[in-house]
């Protein structure tokens, strides 16, 4: 991995993936004792980074092996970005989601065209369902994380943000990023090192679900004890990828873990000062920008706010506690 195949990977998605904002609140700002600048990849297509990578990988393919389809793992924000992805190319697609992903992300997906296979999680082994699928089909396999190809595509995120924090004069900061297998993390670090080396990636994650965090702090790949049981469903995967964690392990800075409850703040305070939706795995960092100030230095903090795609009950629960807040 390095930084040609992230600028080979934005060529290719140029007028496809969207360009999204780094926005700014002022009340954000006295929240968190500093200024907060919240990149929003939850205005992408299919609401989440995701479709970046997606469309990077499938369209890296050779024509002849694209033609017959791709196939994905993801529990919803992946899922979507292939689905759309895989249409845009009029390709088929199948992704394998696990039974109790959040219904909008089941609806869109089949909504995008992609055919949807269940798993149990935490009876069945998703991997292998995967594995089982795609030898059945025939089908080219494009992992949510773990692949050179998705990985540069979510690393013209933080070609974006470079260009968009040195507009703003900020050369200096750390960049929290919502964490799972490390996609984005490590996309937007080696982004960051070539474009804008004062700017350091971190990543953040929800409470019992901290294997990168763990992970970074004894330079070991450590693996999470359960698959499920978290709001933030968008970023909970059983370990850190072999690739992911060789980037993060030598470019990020410490993770930083978070409660649940301040995904639920963060996201009714997207809601009420930037008028912006996020779900609560998208909202981890902002919830650490702002709730867990002391883990951060410098006089500048670069949130990603990775995906928006929530269900209304989820939605409605974090503004009943947290909108008149």
């Amino acid at each position: 991995m390095n930084i040609d195949m992230i600028e080979a990977a934005a060529d290719r998605i140029r007028g496809h993936a969207r360009v999204t904002p780094l926005l700014t609140s002022p009340f954000l700002d006295e929240i968190a004792g500093r200024r907060v600048l919240i990149k929003v990849e939850a205005l992408q297509k299919t609401g989440s980074f995701k479709y970046r990578g997606a469309r990077a990988a499938i369209s890296a393919l050779d024509p002849a092996t694209r033609a017959k389809g791709v196939i994905a793992v993801s529990s919803g924000n992946h899922a979507q970005g292939i689905a759309l992805a895989a249409r845009e190319h009029d390709i088929p697609a199948v992704i394998v989601m696990p039974h109790d992903a959040p219904a909008l992300k089941i609806a869109n997906t089949r909504a995008y065209g992609a055919e949807v296979v269940f798993y149990e999680r935490g009876r069945e082994d998703r991997d292998a369902v995967g594995a089982r699928e795609t030898a059945a089909r025939g089908l080219t396999m494009i992992k949510p994380f773990n692949e050179p190809e998705v990985i540069a595509g979510q690393g013209s995120v933080g070609l974006e943000i470079a260009e968009q924090a040195a507009a703003r004069s900020v050369t200096e900061a750390d960049v929290l990023v919502c964490c799972g297998g490390g996609g984005l993390t490590s996309g937007v670090a080696l982004s960051l090192e070539a474009r804008a080396p004062g700017l350091r990636a971190r990543p953040v994650e929800p409470e019992n679900f901290d294997d990168v965090a763990r992970s970074l702090a004894t330079g070991e790949i450590q693996s999470n004890a359960s698959e499920s049981g978290s709001i933030c469903d968008a970023i909970i995967t059983p370990a850190p990828g072999q690739i992911t964690f060789g980037i993060m392990s030598r470019l990020c800075g410490p993770g930083i873990v978070v409660p649940e409850e301040d995904c639920l703040r963060a996201m009714a305070a997207a809601f009420q000062r930037l008028k912006v939706v996020l779900e609560p795995g998208g909202a981890i960092a902002l919830a650490a920008a702002l709730f867990h100030p002391d883990q951060v230095s410098g006089d500048a903090v670069i949130a990603v706010a990775s995906g928006g795609n929530v269900d209304a009950e989820m939605f409605t629960t974090a503004l009943s506690r947290y909108g008149g807040a």
